[in-house]
């Protein structure tokens, strides 16, 4: 019986390294991969964001033209939405919304694995 649960154990055991994290169908796990590909874009757009208040600082200031401020400007408003705010709920929902209804996972794991990458 002990061989049986050891067994058991093993074959439901996560694998080790980034092959785990990359293949990862935990809810909790995917929250998480949500959490830091968001914030990967938060510092993407707050970069942009800078290079902009700082074109701003005097005025004719030469930094960006105004070509590439009216590109960063819109980049900027596209990935704080899009790539920012939006996974960053996912990211909540994913991780947090099974523990408060006392859920072991999502229903569907592999889709919502699916739907990160």
């Amino acid at each position: 019986m002990a061989q049986a649960a050891i067994s058991l154990e093993r074959l439901h055991a996560e694998p080790k390294g980034l092959g785990s994290w990359l293949t990862t169908v935990d809810h909790k796990r995917i929250g998480i991969l949500y959490f830091i590909s968001s914030f990967l874009f938060f510092c993407v757009g707050g970069l942009m964001a800078l290079t902009m208040r700082t074109q701003l600082i005097v005025p004719d200031n030469t930094l960006v033209g105004p070509h590439l401020f009216n590109e960063l400007f819109s980049t900027h408003g596209l990935i704080m939405i899009f790539l920012f705010v939006m996974p960053m709920n996912s990211a909540f929902f994913n991780f947090l919304t099974p523990l408060m209804i006392g859920a072991r996972d999502v229903a569907f794991p592999r889709l919502n694995s699916f739907s990160f990458w």
